[in-house]
């Protein structure tokens, strides 16, 4: 019988894992503790829940670098990818998914594969034989981290993620909202309409910001410390770094006019992407928080169009915990004093859902070429996915190391092109143009060492 392998955790990356590694006909067990364990964050025992934002963020693969880990995935036969087309929501220019269906997909087609297992119990040690992939992601349990932070003899890193609230839709006043996405920016109407845009003039942008600097938030347990990570900042955090962030970031008001009012421009705008199918939900976007629920109704209430809003879910904070990947993990993903383990997905330092499951699906092919006995060839450091591993395996400065996107910066320059902001559309292309190059051959290769 061909030895299993074991993967810890079913979210993206532990999802992706056992895809591949089951498609490479790998006998996979996936143990994931929900629903017998809950957590903070998740509301189902389903395989690949999203817990924060709807969104999968930039879809173009010439001109973005997540963008083009999405085409990647997609080359590479990923389900992630797989499942977020087939319930892909309108966004403009991004992949935002219906959540649900979304997650639903992924569990259906997992457990229709006849060498895939799932067990809900939780697991809490690093064992010391068989093939295993921990992808327990931001909420790693306390037992499992103890585990985790005594076989590597260091501090639990961590920085806390916060998630934004939803909104029913009937409850948007769309005398005062319109929709339209930012510069109109779409092929279809249907995404150029994407957005829910609530407008805001000078004074009640000033109340607004007022109101988020007095309201009551979550305050930490004692001892209790950590960063945030820089994309998923609370509104109130950002206020408190100057009155003019928001104005400058989730609430910029460039790109758009009010449908009711095409002569007045707004100060400053709040935007909400559809979070399902039906478009009864809506999330209100870049409004992650750390504010209690009674001040979220007050505050959110505030904003035109949004007075009489309900909320389908209001916002809150989690702590993420990851590991000093630099330093413990070798270029394999697999943790250097015990090397029967690999690790995918949050914990090993990459932030977001689609670099999570890349992770995951490097992890579990690597892992499956293991248990069959043939080595990949290296991954293309030139790849978007292999600029990533690269960077977390290896590339970072581990004194300094933070949880990272995937980004332009991680990629080795292309010789004679021009920097700085005029050459950067050229740049990129040339980037994701060798990127693909790169990723393509890599998969032929596989597909003929394997046949």
């Amino acid at each position: 019988m061909k030895q299993q392998l074991h993967i810890v955790g079913g979210g993206m990356a532990g999802s992706e894992a056992a895809w591949q590694a089951a498609r490479m006909g790998v006998p996979v067990v996936i143990h994931e503790m929900r629903p017998k364990v809950e957590t903070f964050a998740h509301k189902t025992g389903n395989l690949a829940e999203m817990v924060c934002s709807n969104s999968f963020r930039s879809d173009d693969d010439e001109q973005n670098a997540v963008g083009l880990l999405h085409w990647e995935m997609r080359a590479a036969g990923g389900l992630i990818m797989a499942s977020a087309d087939a319930h892909r929501l309108p966004a403009g220019g991004a992949l935002a998914v219906d959540r649900d269906p979304f997650a639903e997909t992924v569990t259906e087609r997992l457990t229709a594969l006849p060498n895939v297992a799932v067990s809900h119990e939780e697991i809490t040690d690093l064992p010391d034989e068989g093939h295993w992939i921990f992808a327990t992601g931001p909420l790693t349990s306390p037992a499992l981290g103890d585990a985790i932070r005594a076989e590597t003899g260091t501090q639990a890193l961590a920085f806390f993620d916060a998630i934004a609230p939803i909104v029913y839709a009937d409850s948007i006043d769309m005398d005062q909202a319109w929709r339209q996405s930012r510069y109109d920016k779409g092929e279809t109407e249907e995404e150029r309409t994407a957005y829910l845009n609530c407008p805001m003039s000078r004074d009640q942008y000033d109340a607004f910001i007022d109101a988020i600097l007095a309201a009551d938030k979550t305050e930490f347990h004692d001892g209790e410390t950590a960063t945030y990570f820089d994309g998923c900042l609370p509104i109130e955090v950002m206020a408190e770094r100057g009155r003019e962030t928001l104005r400058h970031g989730p609430m910029k008001p460039v790109g758009l006019t009010n449908a009711h009012r095409p002569d007045d421009k707004p100060h400053a705008v709040v935007q909400l992407r559809r979070d399902n199918a039906l478009g009864t939900l809506y999330n209100i976007v870049g409004f992650q928080t750390k504010m209690k629920y009674g001040a979220q109704t007050d505050v959110f209430r505030m904003i035109s169009g949004l007075e009489n809003a309900r909320f389908a879910r209001l916002g809150g904070i989690h702590r993420n915990t990851f590991l000093n990947a630099p330093t413990l993990l070798d270029d394999q993903m697999r943790l250097k004093s015990k090397p029967n383990i690999r690790f995918a997905g949050q914990v090993t330092g990459v932030e977001g859902y689609v670099e999570s499951a890349a992770m995951g699906l490097l992890a579990g092919r690597l892992a499956a070429a293991e248990i069959l006995g043939h080595a990949l060839p290296p991954v293309p450091q030139d790849s978007a996915m292999g600029a990533l591993v690269h960077h977390i395996t290896g590339g970072a400065e581990a004194r300094t190391f933070q949880p990272m996107n995937v980004n332009f910066g991680l990629f080795r320059p292309v010789d004679g092109l021009r920097g700085g902001r005029r050459g950067r559309k050229d740049r990129y292309k040339a980037y994701t143009d060798r990127a693909k190059a790169a990723w393509s051959a890599w998969l032929a290769q596989i597909e003929l060492d394997a046949a």
